[in-house]
Order: C-alpha cells, then structure tokens, then sequence
C-alpha cells in the first residue's frame, strides 16, 4: 500500500453552477482603530522580519475590550446600507461569515439585526475563512429564487480572541476587521456567472479549534498551562494546499464561465499569506496589478478578508459596473469557494 495522501492533498473539483440575476448595490468596511505592528509583538517572541519574509504582513487591527464581532459587523453594514442607498426597512435578509461569534448561541446575526433596526431572518453561517463566500453563494440563491429583493451579507471576524499569543507561527498572521456587500435583483447579464463551493474534511485538523464544541467540551481542568479552545494550525499542508487549489479552482471557474483570463479586471483572494498569492499570480499568469492586497496592514482578517478588499476596490473606482471579478475564499475545513461575478 502507498504513502497515505497528506491533507488536503487530493484537490477536488465539486461541481460548478450559474447564477445570475444578481447585483452588487453596495459595499462597507469596517477595522478597528488599534494598530499592532510586528514589533509590537516582539515581547511574545515573535520575529518582524520573519513575519514579513514568510507572510507579508506588517502590522494588524486588534478590537479594543469592548468591540466584538457583532459591533464591526454593523459598522460595515451601516457603510454598505449607505453606499447602496438602502435602508433598514429594505433589508429582507441577513447572513454573517464568521467562525468568531460574540457567543455560541444565540447566533451573532440576530444582534446585528436588532441593533441595525431590521425586520428579516438573520443567521450565522461558519465556513472559516470561506465563509464569505459561502453566505454570499447563499443570499445570491435567496435573490434568485425572489424570496430576497435587498440581502445583507457581512462577513465578521474577530481573530484576535481566538489566537494563542503563545504562538508565534500563528498568533502575529491574524487580524480583526469585518466587511458587507448588499445584493439586490439584477440584470441576466449579472451575477455569478460561474461559481463552486467544496469542502474537504481530510484536512479537518490541520486548521482547528480542538476544544468548545460538542464534542470536546470546555474543561478548565484540561487546560494545564496550554490553550487547547484557542486555534491551532499545521501551515506547511496548509500552504501548499492553497497553492495547488488556487490554480485548478481559477481553471475551472473561467472554463464554467467561458471567459479568458485577461477578461478578468480584479482577482480578489482570501488575504491569507502574500506567498499564497504570490504562486498564485505566478503559477496562473495573473497580472500582479489586478490583484488587491491588502494583508501588509490588516493581516488575515478571515470572513472580513474579501469583502473589506472588495470595499477598498470600490472606494479606488477599481470596479466599474459590467466587470468581471473573480472572487475566492479559502481555509479551515477545509473549504473553499470561488465565483467568476459580473459586477
């Protein structure tokens, strides 16, 4: 017998779908004000240039005490309802990405939507770091379908809460920060005009929390000296499971789609690792102007990683209606998912 496959290993192709009909009407954004850069980390042992050598990260947000993951939500959400001339009487559907929750029940959408004001479901959807793009798959579906004519998508992460400072590989990668995009009905020239989500649970424990859940309950007399809720993360199979996913994922979209790749005006990935971007330009070909970074200031802010890019882009005029962006979110899981969207 061979050499079992290591994490992650095995890329898989789940199956592409179409969905158009869909607008983009608004983005936001949201970081906290509180800077934290490499060398302010210096105290926990954490090396600056090593940081930036092995993920390009400078400096990230950290929430204040007072600031969860429900208060950046609604502060992007506010800038999105805004910038897409909305308001709270408008809004028929709430999804939150996040892994991060102000509490494990109830669901973190529920205060979001109480504070906003709004009268609609609100919900939680958990798919790490691809979990924006899985809740805007999900709210695209509900548009579709006509049961949504205006739904709220906001992906939220409060990262440094559930890191381990102990943890110098781990602990500096991360950041706070959150964003939002409001769909709304559009023309059948828009939408997502090729789109995949997967998942492959091989690589469950390569990026986890091992203890808070059902199965492993919370036990302070576990703990010992250790920090066994907080996250831990294996990034060797990580990384390389990226890289090989970034490439066939992008072929397969743009096949499904029938579009070229200098067709693409933005390439906005999950800000995971500049190296992971950097094989992806590299290994695809993608011109390195058309790909928004902006992991050097915010490190990985998870669920709040695309959407604050896709905030950024708009606020540049990076985006301009009939676009073609390809968007992909990828982590723990592992999942992922990328759409080829005509903006």
């Amino acid at each position: 017998m061979g050499e079992k496959p290591e994490p992650g290993q095995v890329i898989r192709r789940p199956p592409m779908h179409t969905l158009t009909g869909i607008r983009v009407a608004g983005t936001g954004s949201f970081v906290p004000d509180n800077i934290v850069t490499n060398d302010d980390l210096a105290s926990l042992g954490c090396d600056s240039d090593w940081i930036v050598k092995r993920t390009g990260i400078r400096e990230r947000r950290h929430a204040p005490p007072d600031m969860a993951t429900s208060d950046m939500a609604i502060a992007a959400a506010e800038r999105a309802m805004k910038n897409a001339g909305v308001g709270a009487d408008d809004i028929d559907l709430l999804i939150l990405g996040t892994f991060t929750p102000d509490y494990l029940l109830p669901q973190t959408a529920t205060t979001v939507q109480h504070k906003l004001g709004l009268n609609c479901p609100a919900m939680d959807l958990a798919a790490a770091c691809a979990g924006f793009i899985y809740s805007m798959v999900t709210a695209s579906q509900f548009v579709a379908a006509g049961t949504s004519k205006c739904a709220l998508v906001i992906g939220s992460d409060t990262n440094s809460r559930a890191l381990n400072p102990s943890d110098v590989k781990t602990y500096p990668l991360f950041g706070d920060g959150a964003g939002a995009v409001i769909l709304t009905p559009g023309s059948t020239e828009q939408g997502l005009l090729a789109y995949t989500l997967g998942a492959d649970g091989s690589g469950a424990e390569v990026l986890y929390r091992p203890m808070g859940g059902a199965k492993t309950p919370f036990d302070p007399n576990q703990c010992g000296d250790g920090y066994p809720w907080l996250l831990e993360m294996d990034g060797r199979p990580v990384f390389k499971w990226a890289v090989r996913l970034l490439e066939d994922t992008f072929t397969q979209v743009l096949e499904g789609a029938g579009c070229k790749q200098e067709e693409v005006k933005l390439w906005v990935l999950h800000q995971a690792n500049q190296r992971i971007i950097d094989a992806a330009i590299d290994t695809v070909g993608i011109d390195p102007q058309r790909v928004p970074v902006h992991l050097d200031r915010y490190g990985n802010t998870s669920d709040g990683s695309i959407p604050i890019v896709l905030d950024e882009a708009m606020a540049e005029g990076r985006i301009d209606r009939g676009d073609l962006v390809m968007i992909c979110g990828f982590g723990a899981g592992l999942s992922w998912g990328t759409a080829l969207v005509r903006w």
